[in-house]
């Protein structure tokens, strides 16, 4: 296998070449870019495996960035942020983020959570290869092969994370999930602290296919109703 890319997207100098030496102890090839307009040059050039992406850049900020990665090629991206901000998590996750980590953050976790979005869109290219079924909720259409979703016949675009969870959701409707599971068996990992990971997902796929599909458990976790 060709050794993988990562861009690292950080204006703070420390942070990127600590977050750069770590990955490249775990095998990746890595490039940083400080700054908005090099991040976006970056990644048309080197074409990267997955971006780790900080929100706050001179010349653009990551939102924008992500923004214009996402429109040329689909790419995994990592987002950190410096504010435990749910309007900027959201924010993030709608423009194409598929996971975040709140500064400070332990290099460990950040590469334990490289290696899982790595894992995640291996096997849903894998899945895409393989002709998955598509699932019929109701007015609930999942194309796992194309991985294209419907409701009521209007198309939803979703990032692949948000895609993931439902799938993952879609395949026992009206069975409640723990948080906790979902992080595991979705992300790739699980950890108490970070099942706000899962509920700003919940909340980007509520606002793109309806209020009603997701119901909330308390206390327990998710489950997918029937839409009629």
């Amino acid at each position: 296998m060709s050794e993988r890319r990562v861009l690292v997207v950080e204006d703070e100098r420390t942070i990127a070449d600590s977050v750069a030496a770590r990955l490249r102890a775990e095998g990746f090839g890595v490039r940083i870019a400080g700054d908005g307009p090099s991040a976006v040059d970056a990644a048309r050039e080197m074409r990267p495996d997955l971006v780790v992406l900080d929100i706050m850049l001179p010349g653009f900020d990551g939102l924008e960035v992500c923004r214009r990665i996402q429109a040329e090629r689909p790419v995994p991206v990592l987002m950190l942020t410096a504010r435990d901000d749910e309007n900027d998590l959201l924010v993030g996750l709608a423009v194409g983020a598929d996971d975040y980590l709140t500064k400070p953050f332990s290099l460990r976790e950040l590469a334990a959570r490289v290696h899982a979005l790595l894992r995640r869109f291996e096997r849903a290219a894998t899945a895409a290869r393989d002709n998955a079924p598509t699932i019929r909720l109701g007015d609930l259409e999942i194309n796992q092969a194309e991985r294209r979703v419907r409701r009521a016949g209007v198309e939803a675009h979703l990032t692949p994370t948000e895609f993931d969870l439902l799938v993952h959701l879609a395949g026992r409707p009206r069975t409640v999930l723990p948080r906790t599971q979902l992080l595991a068996d979705v992300w790739g990992w699980a950890d108490e602290c970070s099942t706000r990971t899962v509920d700003s997902h919940v909340k980007a796929l509520r606002r793109k296919l309806g209020g009603d599909l997701i119901r909330t458990v308390h206390g327990i976790g998710y489950a997918l109703e029937v839409p009629a």
